[in-house]
């Protein structure tokens, strides 16, 4: 018996081919800085992006910060970085304090904010980009004097004003200070307010989605709308990948999912982005990047591999899926 997931893939082949092409032209350069969710400190939702034509950073979140850009120097990824001579920094503190301009925080979540709070003593002033329940949720529970000193421009206590909370409003396009790059947040799917960032590099689009669990589930229509806004990018070859979360296997009920998504459910929604975006054949060649697999603690249990092989599984779009890993760089 034919394996239709399979005998589809073998039917795009020829397509997938030319499509790869029109894909290749690359517009964004993307550092892994930490690539887990969940409980492994040091490797934890992170990444940095630039647009081609610059040197300045942003990062999309920051669960891991110095740690991450310590793996990534060791691996190489800012081998294109010169350190002036006369600064007194080491690579990963002249990234920091230099190149980093801002942060795109998806959601309070400690996963995704611990390397920002715990870097602040020695970071530089730059902008704190988030809806504005979410800036609001980093004040007030992080920059309060309490949990940490408060290093922003807003909240409790003295305000030692290093970081700048610029709220995004949902749908509009706001510049990302000191690159050549513009963010249009979308609200996505958890048990707090969380934000998707399409990334702009004059017509090009990435996307970074902030922890979001299936619009079937959530009954929602957020994850919907976005695959709407997305859908003129994809015929025009605009968009050039996503970074999105898997943060469990297929096995986990829904009921325990609490705003995450599976392989079964990222490739539901893909492929309804599929026939908004064109029909059969539309997404094949794009990048997915997967992050936020969970850290598990179970001996002889390989979470990562168990997730890639029902990802591959099911990928009768001609996707091509990258799991992210800590240090990486990847170009979209």
């Amino acid at each position: 018996m034919y394996n239709f997931h399979k005998l589809r893939l073998i039917c795009l082949l020829p397509l997938m081919l030319c499509s790869s092409l029109t894909w290749a032209a690359s517009s964004f350069e993307v550092t892994v800085l930490g690539d887990k969710g969940g409980i492994q400190d040091g490797n934890l939702t992170a990444f940095l992006v630039r647009a081609n034509q610059d040197s300045n950073y942003v990062s999309l979140d920051a669960g891991t910060l110095v740690n991450g850009l310590e793996v990534a120097a060791q691996q190489g990824a800012f081998s294109n970085v010169l350190v002036p001579k006369d600064n007194e920094n080491s690579l990963p503190g002249y990234i920091l304090k230099e190149k980093i301009k801002g942060y795109l925080i998806s959601h309070a979540h400690l996963d995704h904010v611990s390397g920002m709070v715990i870097a602040s003593p020695e970071d530089s002033k730059k902008n704190i980009y988030g809806l504005e329940s979410v800036n609001k949720a980093i004040s007030d529970t992080y920059f309060n004097w309490v949990a940490w000193p408060n290093f922003a421009n807003e909240g409790n206590g003295f305000k030692i004003g290093k970081y700048n909370y610029v709220n995004l409003p949902i749908g509009q396009t706001l510049p990302i200070d000191n690159t050549s790059l513009n963010v249009i947040a979308f609200p996505v799917n958890h048990p707090v307010d969380s934000a998707a960032f399409v990334i702009e590099n004059n017509d090009n689009v990435m996307v970074f989605f902030g922890d979001t669990g299936p619009d079937e589930v959530e009954e929602s229509s957020h994850l919907n709308d976005i695959w709407h806004y997305l859908a003129p990018k994809v015929a025009k070859k605009q968009l050039k990948g996503l970074i999105i979360e898997v943060s469990f296997p297929n096995e986990t009920q829904d009921k325990f999912l609490f705003g995450h998504l599976t392989p079964k459910w990222l490739f539901n929604e893909l492929t309804k982005f599929e026939q908004i975006s064109g029909g059969e054949g539309s997404l094949q060649g794009m990048k997915v990047i997967i992050q936020h697999i969970k850290y598990s603690m179970k001996k002889e249990q390989n979470i990562r591999k168990i997730i890639k092989d029902q990802l591959d599984e099911l990928n009768s779009l001609g996707v091509e899926i990258i799991i992210a890993n800590q240090g990486h760089q990847i170009t979209l």
